[in-house]
């Protein structure tokens, strides 16, 4: 608990208590100059969000900050595009020669188990 919370709330409760202390003295009629008179407890203000210039000027930042990121994720940056060079016609044949091996020899093995 926040401790400017628990010190309000003591306050608060003391206000309360020296009212009653108060009203108790003079109902038997010695109600003395020692004794406190209970102050009004200090409302505490409500904590309010934010201002409506303070909501458009956030609004703003984030709507500058987004389309800043939309702008450098629309650029192509080297080597994080996904784009590939262009294969040659032999690696081409080469790699398809090792994929049908390899199939191959799974169909071997499948079909020795």
């Amino acid at each position: 608990m926040d401790t400017r919370t628990i010190l309000t709330d003591l306050k608060t409760e003391l206000n309360r208590l020296n009212q009653a202390i108060a009203a108790l003295e003079s109902l038997d009629g010695t109600a003395t100059a020692t004794t406190p008179i209970a102050k009004a407890a200090p409302k505490q203000s409500k904590r309010r969000g934010l201002t409506p210039a303070g909501r458009r000027r956030l609004s703003a930042m984030m709507k500058a900050r987004w389309a800043a990121r939309r702008k450098a994720a629309a650029q192509p940056t080297p080597n994080k595009t996904g784009a590939h060079k262009p294969m040659s016609a032999a690696t081409k044949k080469r790699l398809s020669l090792l994929a049908k091996r390899r199939w191959a020899a799974r169909k071997k093995a499948a079909k020795a188990s």
